[in-house]
């Protein structure tokens, strides 16, 4: 396999494999033990701070899944466009569950070393998943 071919596969695995298949130990497999994800919402070290990440999005929403909408490769790094859809039914952010069906989106680019990944840096809508979650309209 190239490079390539290997990050397209980390990012189906981390998506298809631990948060929609809830196999999170798929995530001490593709994420390095100096793992670093920085994000506008705080950083992740390590594969255990990125599965506790994953646990609580999962508890929030049970029925959590990630659709991989696009995979963009280049040298190094992988991008991947995703959507989030899922039922709110545990607290997230301090906003206790609603039963409400939400969806949002974002990019998240991964840099790659040794078949692993080693960095992330992302971004999502989280604005527009807050609306969903505070509108009184259902």
């Amino acid at each position: 396999m190239t490079l390539t071919e290997d990050s397209a596969s980390l990012v189906r695995r981390m998506y298809e494999e631990a948060w929609n298949a809830g196999r999170l130990e798929v995530i001490d497999e593709i994420c390095a033990l100096d793992y670093v994800g920085v994000g506008p919402y705080g950083n992740e070290i390590g594969p255990e701070s990125v599965k506790r990440g994953v646990f609580a999005r999962q508890v929030a929403f049970p029925d959590i899944h990630v659709t991989i909408e696009d995979i963009i490769q280049a040298g190094d790094k992988v991008v991947a466009r995703l959507t989030f859809r899922g039922t709110h039914q545990g607290e997230f952010q301090g906003i206790q569950p609603t039963g409400k069906e939400v969806t949002w989106t974002g990019i998240w680019i991964y840099r790659v070393a040794n078949g692993q990944f080693v960095e992330r840096w992302h971004n999502y809508d989280m604005h527009g998943l807050m609306e969903q979650l505070e509108s009184t309209q259902t």
